[in-house]
């Protein structure tokens, strides 16, 4: 039987610049026994060819067609939901934008023009930026997010503020939750993945991740087999007190063969 794993990449595969441990020989030794293979990452701020790129240099074989990130699932779902007229107003860095012109999607600086605004991590948010998005929600724009990650782990145990903040920062300002998050934890990248994608049935795929409100969380929610690796942000306490449980707890991706 055909598996599918389904990898985050930050703090499971990777931190940084630094390959985990025996990630590419485990991954390795999953596709040549004929497992599909699929890297998913919330972080918005490379392209998918940057991906491919840096996870060659780490030692691990990969095709653009094994990669995805939220702007690519952010870019699909607008060109599905999108109807002639409509425009989006985009807050992020050049990688979501890079995204949602590759799928020809109408872009606005005008808020009043927005019938959807777009949320990435942007690491030049600033006021400016915010009032463009409120006005755009004040003229009844939807707002639909790349991902909900509050932070983003690095090496040395540092963090940094990723698109959560950029997302608490809207919402404090109209005072309500913005429509969709199109990243982990969604069922719509759920879906993409598992049916689009892999060609597989959610109980024959595995989510591999650090997280456990989204990797953990997604991977519960759809009926795909959980793992929590312990290289990234949550650990064993976490996961005790969580209301999203992994079905397996590794301490890193090394150990997925064995499952």
């Amino acid at each position: 039987m055909v598996r599918g794993y389904i990898f985050d990449l930050d703090g499971t595969v990777y931190l940084g610049d630094r390959l985990i441990p025996g990630a590419a020989e485990a991954i390795h030794h999953l596709k040549t026994r004929g497992d599909k293979v699929l890297f998913v990452t919330n972080k918005s701020i490379a392209t998918r060819q940057d991906y491919v790129r840096k996870l060659r240099k780490l030692g691990i074989e990969v095709s653009l067609q094994e990669v995805i990130n939220s702007n690519y699932i952010a870019a699909m779902y607008l060109n599905e939901v999108l109807v002639p007229g409509e425009k989006v107003l985009a807050l992020g860095e050049a990688p979501l934008l890079s995204e949602l012109q590759e799928f020809v999607i109408p872009l606005t600086e005008n808020p009043a023009e927005a019938a959807y605004v777009v949320l990435g991590w942007d690491r030049e948010f600033n006021y400016e930026k915010l009032n463009l998005a409120f006005q755009a929600c004040l003229h009844q724009a939807k707002v639909i997010a790349t991902n909900p990650d509050r932070t983003c782990p690095m090496e040395n145990n540092q963090q940094l503020p990723d698109c959560g903040a950029i997302i608490g920062a809207l919402e404090g300002a109209t005072g309500k939750p913005i429509d969709l998050v199109v990243g982990k934890p969604s069922s719509y990248l759920a879906e993409v993945a598992v049916k689009k994608i892999l060609l597989l049935e959610y109980e024959n795929c595995y989510m591999i991740g650090d997280r456990l409100e989204t990797d953990i969380k997604m991977a519960n929610e759809s009926g795909m087999n959980s793992v929590l690796v312990l290289t990234g942000i949550s650990n064993r306490e976490m996961a005790a007190t969580s209301p999203y449980k992994p079905k397996y707890i590794l301490e890193s991706i090394k150990d997925i063969t064995s499952l």
